[in-house]
């Protein structure tokens, strides 16, 4: 009985057309309907921050390398998962990632809570060459991040095309943020103070490529390596099994 059905399905050109869209309906709602209830399910915390201008030059050059082809940023529930990297990710940690770099794919570590875990010295020796920290990866080298300057001219119009999307930067913080960038890599500068007034005493304020007298592609990529689980506590919150949140750790 089935079969004929089958059989008739398929010599009908009407038919088969209209159970290709019968299913790949069921698939699209099934993928749309939960957008509709995203603000009930997104957690609401008091102590999320944005990123800073450098972090989010450092995101764009974490996405134009490729980075998340090999490193999902998505904790699951499972308790190996849990184990081996932390607190699970939350939503509202992604609140502010357009796009979202959660990710399936694990050719080396999940990053999601890598802030704060290694120094910025070490995240610089890994970016130049991996084997010399990790003998046994099969990372690329990026040695020229340490010596490409940052272009800061674009990072207003970054700023000011997060805020389009969502994420509320103020007009200071759009204005300023070429400034910024610089004093968040220049800790002993005037610039510095700043940043943590904008962006929240919780900044991390580094050298982070060691040197200070000009702002590199590394500065950025190891600034935004650093604040990854770190822009919220809300995951460590409420978790009798987990661990404080780490400190940063520099050079």
């Amino acid at each position: 009985m089935s079969d004929s059905i089958h059989r008739k399905l398929e010599r009908s050109a009407t038919g088969f057309m209209l159970a290709i869209i019968a299913a790949a309906s069921v698939g699209g709602i099934v993928e749309i309907a939960p957008l509709f209830t995203i603000d009930d399910t997104v957690e609401t915390v008091e102590d999320m921050r944005l990123y800073t201008p450098l972090e989010l030059a450092g995101r764009d050059i974490y996405v134009r390398e490729g980075c998340y082809a090999c490193h999902s940023q998505m904790i699951r529930t499972l308790r190996d998962d849990v184990e081996r990297y932390g607190p699970y990710s939350l939503a509202v940690e992604s609140k502010y990632d357009h796009p979202m770099l959660w990710g399936s794919k694990r050719t080396g570590p999940d990053l999601a809570r890598i802030g704060g875990k290694y120094s910025d010295f070490w995240h610089v020796a890994h970016l130049n060459n991996p084997r010399d920290v990790v003998p046994e990866s099969n990372m690329p080298s990026y040695r020229w991040l340490s010596t490409t300057l940052l272009d800061t001219t674009k990072l207003p119009l970054m700023l000011a095309a997060q805020r389009t999307v969502g994420v509320p930067y103020t007009d200071d913080m759009i204005e300023n943020a070429a400034v910024d960038a610089y004093g968040q890599a220049a800790p002993d500068s005037e610039q510095a103070s700043e940043v943590t007034t904008r962006y929240g005493e919780g900044t991390q304020l580094s050298a982070f490529d060691g040197v200070v007298t000009n702002l590199t592609e590394m500065d950025a990529l190891v600034a935004y390596i650093q604040v990854l689980g770190r822009l919220t506590g809300a995951a460590y919150e409420n978790t009798a099994a987990a661990e404080p949140m780490p400190e940063p750790s520099n050079n």
